[in-house]
This record gives structure tokens, C-alpha cells and sequence, in this order.
């Protein structure tokens, strides 16, 4: 080990010490990061729940050489063991970040996908949206545990029989309901219906925007019901958000558990996370705006 890389690595160690002890305490700690620790902590609190150990751990994944600059991405694994009342889970999460050293100091370091930048595989015009489904299969019954296994499966980890795209938020919510038992429709057309076909796909497949109004839309595929609270869902059903309250909606999760006030935890990709608090004031894509949707899944 060279000793830029052993460098790093103290530094890596160093940010996991103060992620949970004293975030303010990082030094390249962003404000929005801030912020978003200190949400954390009132919504902990709030909830009479408490972090009661924490497992932090990283790794170097890539290395660039920019100029007079070296450039190491790597990945900030954590597991929080949360106690609320009498109830203990663990919360997980993965970051990818980007440590920058010049002559073998470090001088950066930041989020390199951050949450609520850009979390479409594209972008998506009225025009684009699915069109009603007019081939849509014979609907099958929906196996919620099926489709909690495979988000468990898979959570951190792509599953090479998909494409990974860089915000994964919505292909990892469609691979996991489908493998609820909901079926594909359409194909070839990549503004109707709800599919994955090698190497092509539908925008509401892979799009945030583009998924949460095929759901709500004209007979979908994906057989689902608004409700109005989130304590009206149950694992293997979905939550929408729009972080900014512009009407464009940025991300999706899964729910896979409930806590002891029957509010849900999920999982998500982008941020890869596990039961996470469902309402992303964690997140620095969070704002006062903010809006959700929340879809009961039929079965």
C-alpha cells in the first residue's frame, strides 16, 4: 500500500468516526450534508428512536489521475442499529464519494451521486409519457413477499440481468415489483406501456416521472390504489417523491418494513439505502416543498 492510499484510507476511517459522533466535525463536510444530518437527528428524536451502535466501513473503488490533481472514488457503507421503543432494526446505506488530493493531501471530498440531482434515466417530455395500455396481460396476483425478497436481494448490488443506469431509483422498484408476479406490457414503444426488453425499455420502467403517472394513469399494468397516509401501506407497496413541489417527480422506493409507530422503512437505489425512513428528511434532496404519492399495490 503506497502511502497516498494509506493516506486515504486514515481519512476514510476518520469520516466514519465523525459521521455519527460529529458530522459538523468532517472537513469537507458540505452544507447541505449538514443539513441534512441535523434533519436526521430531529426526525431520530422525534420519533423516540435512537442510533444505539453504528458499523461504518469503505472501500477505494476507481482511481484518476486530472491534471495536477488524483481523484479516488469510493464507496461510505453504513449500518445503523436503531432502537425506537422496544423494537431494534437496522438501517443501511451506501454513498458513493470522490476524494481529491493534491501533492498527496487531500483537499475534497463530496457526494459524487447526490440525491435529487438528476434522478431520471432521462429526461421526460409530456409527450413521452406511457400512453394508455391497450395490450396489457392478464393481470397475475401480486406476491408482496416475493417482491420484499428480491428488494432485499438486491438493494446494493445490481443484478446483471438488468442494465444498471447511474440513477437506478426506478429500475430497481420496477425489477422488484415485477418480481412480484406484475407483468411487462408493451414493447418496442418506449412511451407506452411498462417494460424491459434487453437492451431497450420503457421510460416509465426506468423513470421516475414517467412511472409514477403510468401507475396513476389509464388501466396500467401495475394495479395500484392511492392512499393518503403512509401508515395506509404495507411492505411491497411504493412511495413517489418529488422533492423541489414542481410537479416532476424525482424518486421511488419500496416499502419492506414498518416501525413501531407503522410508519414505513425502505429501500431504494441511487443512494442504495435499507429500511430507511420513508420520508427522506435525511436526504440533502429534501425540501420544505416536498411531496409524496403514496400507491397501495393490489393483490
Amino acid at each position: 500500500m503506497n502511502r497516498t492510499t494509506r493516506r486515504l484510507k486514515e481519512y476514510i476511517a476518520h469520516c466514519h468516526e465523525c459521521y455519527v459522533s460529529d458530522a459538523a466535525g468532517l472537513p469537507f463536510f458540505r452544507m447541505n450534508e449538514g443539513e441534512a444530518f441535523a434533519r436526521k437527528e430531529e426526525q431520530l428524536y422525534s420519533r423516540g428512536a435512537s442510533i444505539i451502535k453504528n458499523i461504518l466501513d469503505g472501500h477505494i473503488i476507481r482511481h484518476q489521475s486530472v491534471a495536477d490533481k488524483e481523484l479516488y472514488d469510493y464507496i461510505l457503507y453504513f449500518q445503523h442499529v436503531i432502537r425506537q421503543g422496544g423494537q431494534l432494526y437496522m438501517e443501511e446505506q451506501m454513498q458513493l464519494r470522490r476524494a481529491v488530493l493534491e501533492d498527496g493531501e487531500l483537499s475534497d471530498d463530496y457526494l459524487v451521486n447526490e440525491e435529487g440531482s438528476g434522478m431520471e434515466e432521462l429526461p421526460v417530455k409530456e409527450a413521452e409519457l406511457p400512453a394508455r395500455d391497450t395490450d396489457a396481460p392478464e393481470y397475475r396476483r401480486y406476491n408482496r413477499l416475493d417482491a420484499v425478497r428480491y428488494a432485499e436481494r438486491w438493494w446494493n448490488t445490481p443484478n446483471p440481468a438488468y442494465k444498471k443506469f447511474e440513477n437506478n431509483c426506478t429500475n430497481y422498484i420496477s425489477q422488484c415489483i415485477h418480481a412480484g408476479g406484475v407483468p411487462m406490457t408493451g414493447s418496442g414503444s418506449r412511451g407506452k406501456g411498462w417494460w424491459y426488453r434487453g437492451s431497450n425499455w420503457s421510460y416509465s420502467w426506468t423513470v421516475a416521472n414517467a412511472f409514477r403517472w403510468y401507475v396513476s394513469g389509464a388501466k396500467p399494468v401495475i394495479k395500484a390504489r392511492e392512499v393518503q397516509s403512509p401508515e395506509e401501506l404495507i411492505r411491497g407497496d411504493i412511495i413517489c417523491y418529488d422533492f423541489t413541489g414542481d410537479g416532476r417527480w424525482n424518486h421511488t422506493t419500496i416499502v419492506v418494513g414498518k416501525d413501531k409507530e407503522n410508519k414505513p422503512l425502505v429501500n431504494a437505489n441511487t443512494t442504495n439505502s435499507r429500511m430507511r425512513y420513508w420520508n427522506y428528511e435525511d436526504s440533502t434532496a429534501w425540501t420544505p416543498n416536498i411531496k409524496y404519492k403514496f400507491f397501495h399495490l393490489v393483490d
